[in-house]
């Protein structure tokens, strides 16, 4: 269960890291209450998650979801640059998150 928790709280990151963009600093109130909504919920269940789950193979699968899932959806919403060196990198991050989990014991 705590992995299952770990990656909604990893899609949850991605949600808020892409509301970020919408907020305008803050300024818009519909995209700020919801991005900070996702905050918090991102943040609660990870600390579910690091209950049962070493904190170092935790955070770093959740910030590994977030930063790949960020990237990705940068490149597919915001019409950022889709390059093979940023794909490459966020394969990278990919294999990192799988590789947490394999060795992580749980």
């Amino acid at each position: 269960m705590a992995w299952v928790l770990l990656v909604v709280a990893g899609l949850l990151e991605v949600g808020w890291a892409i509301g970020l963009k919408y907020t305008e600093g803050f300024t818009r109130l519909v995209p700020s209450v919801l991005t900070g909504a996702g905050i918090v919920a991102s943040m609660v269940l990870l600390s579910y998650a690091a209950r049962t789950l070493p904190i170092g193979t935790a955070y770093g699968v959740w910030v590994g979801i977030g930063a790949a899932g960020a990237a990705v959806m940068g490149m597919l919403v915001l019409g950022e640059p889709v390059t093979a060196a940023r794909v490459f990198f966020i394969s990278l991050l990919v294999v990192a998150v799988v590789g947490l989990k394999a060795t992580s014991g749980h």
